[in-house]
């Protein structure tokens, strides 16, 4: 039980950063308007796909989770 206590605090801690980093990008302008992103709205309809925040994104976590599992491993 001690095991999963554990887990518990550790996956409320990443939900807590994640939602801070969350808030945090809103406040930037121009935050997932890049170019690249697509915009698509018709009467009654919108649609927003974001490629290009969703590639930087990724490459920005991929980055920050390979120096953060290099840094526990030492």
């Amino acid at each position: 039980m001690e095991d999963l206590g554990k887990a518990l605090i550790l996956v409320g801690i990443v939900l807590a950063i994640i939602g801070g980093a969350i808030f945090l990008i809103s406040k930037i302008p121009g935050a997932g308007q890049l170019p690249g992103d697509i915009a698509i709205q018709r009467d009654g309809f919108s649609c927003f796909l974001p490629l290009v925040s969703s590639i930087i994104l990724s490459i920005v976590l991929t980055i920050v989770l390979n120096l953060l599992l290099r840094v526990l491993n030492r």
